[in-house]
């Protein structure tokens, strides 16, 4: 028998990030949690700064498992972490019985990321019942606050699924 874990939905996600913010060092914790989540985007090692509902503010450090050949972070690893951001401020608006799955996922590299590094995206209100396409923007800057790489993720909303059972 496949067990399928429950999707989060948005207003859980905002109780656990309110939570974690009250423990000394809760918000390190959380982020680990949505690593662990989501295995792959885990990698990156992102930090969650700040969430509210449709809102999200990533960081990321630079350091070698990120980095390029070129000692700046690398593209795949700039993807990963406006993929993460993006999906932080969508999940932060799902109602209960919805789920997401990037569709499409594009991103400019305007020039390279070096040191710490920040994503900031607002998702846009949903269809709470169907669901539906939706983009969503994020930009990630250095420490100067220069914009380093523009993306945008098109986000595909549906309703969750019953469990999946096998013989």
């Amino acid at each position: 028998m496949l067990i399928k874990k429950p999707a989060i939905n948005g207003e859980t996600l905002l109780r656990l990030w309110a939570r974690a913010q009250s423990l000394p060092g809760g918000t390190r914790l959380f982020s680990r949690m949505v690593g662990r989540m989501a295995p792959y985007t885990g990698t990156i090692g992102a930090q969650v700064l700040a969430l509210e509902t449709g809102y999200a503010r990533l960081a990321m450090r630079e350091r070698r498992r990120v980095q390029n050949h070129l000692r700046s972070i690398h593209a795949i690893a700039l993807i990963n972490f406006l993929e993460e951001t993006t999906g932080m401020a969508m999940v932060s608006r799902f109602p209960t019985g919805l789920r997401g799955i990037v569709t499409h996922i594009e991103i400019d590299y305007l020039h390279k990321a070096r040191g710490i590094i920040t994503a900031e995206c607002w998702a846009p209100e949903i269809d709470e019942v169907s669901g539906g396409d939706y983009t969503v923007e994020a930009d990630i800057k250095d420490a100067a606050g220069r914009v380093v790489a523009r993306g945008r993720a098109q986000w595909r909303l549906g309703p969750i699924r019953k469990a999946l059972t096998a013989a």
